[in-house]
């Protein structure tokens, strides 16, 4: 099956593509979620128009990824765990977790666009790649501390 994509779709292509999808992909995930349209010949002839309102928008959402990317790159998120000796947690921080502390300072920013290989399971500092853009990549700063124990008798 053809589809024309009508917004960018992670590992697949950028709006206004005209990428060839397995059937139920393109009829379960990408038509009823909006993400694509079907290649019909009457919507191939608008695929120029379409292409043009891409690049706009793409001007608009980098313009935008370039903002949010200053405002990240002064950002520090802190995390308290609980924690062995070494420092290794006994959990772990994930994207979710740090998705959620986003959220909590005021950034919408969808889990996936943090590169985390793997969960954080050790305290210190990292940093964690953020994709706001296909062009705009800014590190985020986490630092993981050990939670202090309740009953210090202080």
């Amino acid at each position: 099956m053809e589809v024309i994509l009508k917004e960018d779709v992670i590992k697949l292509g950028r709006r206004g593509d005209k990428v060839a999808v397995a059937e139920g992909y393109g009829r379960n995930y990408l038509l009823p979620r909006r993400l694509a349209i079907e290649a019909t010949p009457a919507n191939l002839r608008n695929l120029e128009q379409m292409r043009a309102a891409a690049t706009r928008q793409s001007a608009k959402d980098l313009e935008s990824a370039q903002r949010q990317a200053q405002q990240l790159a002064a950002l520090q998120l802190a995390f308290q765990r609980r924690a062995g000796e070494h420092g290794t947690l006994f959990g772990s921080v994930t994207s979710m977790d740090i998705a959620a502390e986003l959220e909590r300072h005021g950034f919408q920013l969808d889990r996936r666009r943090l590169h985390l290989p793997e969960p954080l399971k050790t305290t210190g500092k990292f940093k964690v790649p953020v994709q706001l853009h296909h062009d705009v990549t800014v590190e985020l700063q986490v630092e993981i501390e050990a939670e202090k124990p309740a009953g210090d008798g202080e």
